[in-house]
């Protein structure tokens, strides 16, 4: 039986030209796909950190961790899902309509329920910023649906190993 389960990777690389491109191009060239994809320098600015979020059976997942760690420019592969505890986060820019105050009152209340923080506010709309897990993310967008979405964008996940723990 071939069971699928999401994997998280951790990819330090060399801050150059390409390099994302041919991480992208590794993955749409063996058919693997990206859930998710976020990469930023690290406090290093020579080096960024790509965490790439993917899923697969036993067999793809350790080709996928092969194939990355042999591209050039590739400084450590972690896969957080096996290498120990892990955090994780996820941010999502909310625009909600506000069309009354009554209105604009619930979604505040509702905003403070989630520790969601007020970025900008018109008469119009408000627009919430949200950070958490998945789980999180997923019920703040299911309530504020209810109020009228006027658009939405979401981070992709960051993560990385908890406390001390040493990477594999």
């Amino acid at each position: 039986m071939n069971s699928e389960e999401r994997h998280i990777f951790s990819v330090l690389v060399e801050n150059r030209f390409g390099v994302l491109a041919r991480v992208a191009g590794l993955f749409s060239g063996r058919g693997f796909n990206i859930d998710s994809l976020n990469v930023a320098e690290t406090h290093d600015k020579s080096i960024s950190h790509i965490t790439l979020v993917t899923h697969g059976d036993a067999q793809i997942i350790d080709q996928i961790y092969q194939h990355l760690n042999r591209l050039i420019d590739v400084i450590e592969v972690t896969d957080l899902s096996t290498a120990g505890t892990h955090v994780e986060r996820e941010l999502v820019l909310i625009k909600i309509a506000t069309d009354d105050p009554q209105k604009r009152t619930e979604i505040l209340q509702v905003a403070e329920v989630f520790r969601g923080r007020v970025i900008d506010m018109k008469p119009a709309s408000i627009v919430l910023e949200i950070t958490g897990d998945e789980g999180k993310l997923k019920a703040a967008i299911d309530i504020f649906n209810t109020y009228g979405i006027l658009e939405l964008a979401r981070t992709g996940k960051i993560a990385m190993l908890r406390g001390s723990e040493k990477k594999e």
